[in-house]
């Protein structure tokens, strides 16, 4: 405690960078110091009797509720499912607990709700319980969810933040900045040739099939807030390993790439919410290529860089003119809001 200069919370604590870091490690995680808990994984992984369970837990308050490919009820279902997945655990059953701003329309509540059922069917979880909250109005902005998460890991299957080794090879299954993009093009009032859309998908089907061909992989990360620079970063802290990755193998829509250029952002840095980092070892990186490719989420997955030795706890860029460039993790974040 505490955590550089700032006597408040401010909307950077939030955003997945150096300061959401530092929030967990000097306050929650010396508060509520446990084994599960110091893991931190996209899950929390135990074992009861003998069974080893994935639990999770997340927060939506994106603004605006709707946006290009989805709203904030299949974004939280989706957003869980995929959580639960990142250790490699078949989600099963998730909670939902909604606060609701008094005046907004139960004909949002309602499209919300439906979408929320429409998405848990899909990933075939089941909504087993819930509570419902309504604060005075100006105190909600509309509506904030939570949805927590309970998956079963199958034996033989060690997967986590800590497990990249040098020489693993780095699989991303496909492009980058969709979802940040779409909601602030609504909230920019931007329009492009193409339409941005967000990638709003559960990822558990394709991480079962990467998990049917090899029970090989390290480290599974879908990276949402902060983007895939911060997942990255963070992975490359936890194994203690330095990550290189290859700009021009990053994978990212024109569409998308003129959005963060008119705003003056870097697409590593965008949040995804459909998309996942593969990291394996490298005598299994074709396979898991392959099967990816052959999965409707991932036809467009590559390899896009390694893990090395050199520069441990640095994710560093091979641009595009021959250098390189250390992408570090922001302070705040670049798009609030945006899950």
């Amino acid at each position: 405690m505490p955590l550089r200069d700032y006597p408040n919370i401010i909307l950077g604590h939030g955003g997945g960078g150096k300061l959401s870091a530092e929030l967990v490690e000097h306050l929650f995680l010396p508060a509520f110091a446990n084994e599960p808990l110091a893991g931190l994984g996209d899950s929390a992984v135990f074992a009861v009797d003998r069974t080893r369970l994935a639990v999770s837990t997340d927060s939506f308050v994106v603004r605006p509720l709707f946006f290009p490919g989805g709203n904030i009820g299949e974004l939280a279902v989706n957003g869980t499912v995929n959580d639960i997945s990142m250790s490699g655990a078949k989600p099963l059953y998730l909670t939902a607990g909604l606060i609701i701003e008094e005046g907004l329309p139960m004909a949002v509540l309602g499209q919300v709700v439906e979408s929320m059922a429409a998405a848990a069917r899909k990933a075939g979880v089941t909504i087993i319980a819930g509570d419902t909250k309504v604060v005075d109005k100006g105190h909600g902005d509309g509506l904030f969810i939570n949805t927590s998460g309970l998956g079963l890991i199958p034996d033989g299957v060690e997967i986590g933040p800590n497990r990249a080794r040098p020489g693993d090879v780095v699989i991303l299954s496909g492009t980058i900045g969709d979802h940040g993009m779409a909601v602030m093009s609504v909230r920019q009032g931007l329009q492009f040739e193409t339409a941005i859309v967000s990638d709003t998908a559960a990822l558990n089907s394709l991480i079962g099939r990467i998990l049917a061909v090899t029970s090989d992989v390290h480290v599974l990360r879908d990276p949402t807030r902060g983007g895939v620079a911060s997942s990255l970063n963070e992975i490359a802290q936890a194994s203690q390993v330095g990550i290189l990755i290859e700009e021009g193998l990053l994978p990212v829509k024109a569409a998308v790439r003129s959005a963060c250029e008119l705003l003056g952002m870097d697409p590593l840095f965008v949040a995804n919410e459909g998309k996942v980092l593969v990291i394996v070892p490298p005598e299994q990186g074709e396979r898991v290529l392959g099967v990816m490719r052959q999965h409707p989420l991932g036809q467009e997955a590559a390899v896009i860089g390694q893990v090395t030795a050199e520069h441990p706890g640095l994710l560093v860029v091979q641009t595009g003119l021959g250098g390189k460039r250390v992408a570090a993790m922001q302070i705040g974040e670049q798009l609030p809001r945006i899950c």
